[in-house]
């Protein structure tokens, strides 16, 4: 995440405070300085740090939360207050007008607006029922409407494109007509972009929101490019009606500091954030999730939005059902892996768990990716008969499994050690929901379960004796 680095530094910053006991001017403003500190780190603007810190600090500091039972808890919670107001609130809604609305991707050249604009169009298609119409405006870049015709075929939706000899103008002016006579409701424009801010670009951009008078006006910008952000978001909105801002690469290992900045700076609200490459790698922005996300809190709505979206959520249910009545089978642990598989990467979703995001930073992705096709395979290469029952297998069937995914026999038993942990974790909590006392062993099956699947263990330093 574009905030992984400021994550740490606040929830180390944050955690020494609630140690102190007590709260004092003193060590209210040692915890200030370690803030300010990583909020300049993140690349977040000096003014907008200044500010940030006068507010905390006068409302840290009143009568209610000196006098609170747990002081350390309420300065969390008026952190958490004031990077949420940084981020604006709420109000992060396309709006779009009855008839054919239209909104304008504009940007700079590699901020990832083409690409944004078909995610935007997909979300727009699956989430809000609407009829969009692609139009490929960048005639500066040829490639550009070739790419926006490759990602209009991924998401099944209709580009419109005139090729680079015809002006913007004329190209708008044709899918309008286009539009309403195929019966879509939304044209999404994708413009130029160019590798610096200049006069022709802007005039282009000018002369096509005169004409077109779009709904919104969405800015893509590079969460990776910090302070630039501000200066890029200022520069079109002193001559466009920018309406709302595209954060794209924020999957990334960025300090991210611009994403704080732009809405006080410019007043401008992040609309949508885009988390990775594949098509629906695009979230609406919640200031609210994210600054929990910030401050290490997770993000539990958005995990169970995704889950929603992505998960045959009738397939988990069955198998989780057949695993709390005993009935689990290797068939059903592949099930499960493959829908959390869905949901994109395990570390990101550890990091949207409250508690988990400092496991998220031990995952090793690319190991649990091959893990996982080393589990499908190997369950894959068993008979119904042997994914049913596990414990028929003997040493020549393993054998032959082996043989069958590619691995060694070593991880043929590993497989089953686990699936016989889950199978006792899950026997266990099945007791505990009919209100029997659990079997102890089980339970500490559960206990060495959980720790072996926790990744690298934490070294941790004690007294010699």
């Amino acid at each position: 995440m574009a905030f992984e680095s400021l994550t740490n530094k606040l929830n180390k910053t944050l955690r020494n405070l609630s140690g102190q006991g007590k709260l004092s001017e003193k060590n209210m403003n040692d915890m200030l300085k370690e803030v300010r500190m990583s909020l300049l780190e993140a690349d977040v603007n000096y003014q907008v740090v200044k500010d940030f810190i006068a507010r905390v600090k006068e409302k840290a500091l009143g009568v209610e939360v000196m006098d609170s039972l747990n002081p350390s808890q309420m300065v969390v919670k008026i952190v958490h207050e004031e990077i949420e107001a940084l981020l604006g609130d709420n109000d992060n809604e396309l709006k779009l007008k009855q008839g054919l609305a239209s909104i304008m991707m504009v940007g700079l050249q590699g901020t990832g607006k083409t690409t944004a604009a078909a995610k935007i169009t997909n979300l727009l298609k699956k989430k809000k029922g609407r009829r969009p119409l692609l139009v490929a405006c960048d005639i500066i870049r040829p490639a550009a409407i070739e790419q926006l015709k490759t990602l209009g075929k991924s998401i099944d939706v209709e580009v419109y494109s005139e090729g680079v000899n015809v002006d913007v103008l004329t190209t708008v002016k044709h899918a309008q007509s286009y539009a309403l006579e195929n019966n879509y409701d939304t044209l999404i424009v994708d413009t130029a972009g160019r590798l610096h801010i200049d006069e022709e670009l802007m005039q282009e951009l000018k002369d096509l929101e005169a004409y077109l008078q779009p709904d919104e006006i969405l800015l893509t910008v590079d969460a990776m490019s910090g302070q630039d952000i501000v200066s890029v978001a200022q520069s079109f909105t002193n001559q466009l009606h920018v309406s709302g801002l595209v954060a794209t690469k924020m999957d990334g290992d960025s300090r991210g500091g611009g994403i704080l900045s732009v809405r006080s700076l410019t007043q401008i609200p992040v609309k949508f954030a885009s988390q990775g490459e594949k098509i629906d790698d695009l979230d609406i922005f919640y200031p609210d999730r994210m600054a929990d996300r910030i401050l290490g809190m997770g993000d539990i709505m958005t995990l169970v939005e995704q889950a929603q979206e992505k998960m045959d959520l009738e397939e988990s249910e069955k198998a989780a059902k057949r695993m709390m009545s005993g009935r689990y089978t290797l068939d059903d642990m592949l099930i499960q892996l493959r829908q959390v598989n869905k949901m994109g990467s395990l570390g990101g979703i550890l990091k949207m768990i409250p508690g988990m995001s400092q496991m998220a930073g031990q995952i090793d992705e690319v190991k649990a990716s091959n893990n996982l096709k080393k589990t499908e395979a190997m369950i894959l290469s068993m008979t119904q008969e042997e994914r049913n029952d596990p414990s028929i297998l003997r040493a020549s069937r393993k054998s032959r499994i082996a043989k069958g995914s590619g691995v060694q026999v070593s991880d043929v038993n590993k497989l089953i050690k686990q699936f016989e942990q889950s199978k006792q974790a899950m026997k266990m909590l099945s007791q505990m929901q009919k209100g029997g006392m659990p079997n102890m062993n089980a339970m500490n099956q559960m206990m060495r379960s959980t720790r072996m699947n926790q990744g690298p263990k934490l070294k941790t330093r004690g007294r010699r004796r």
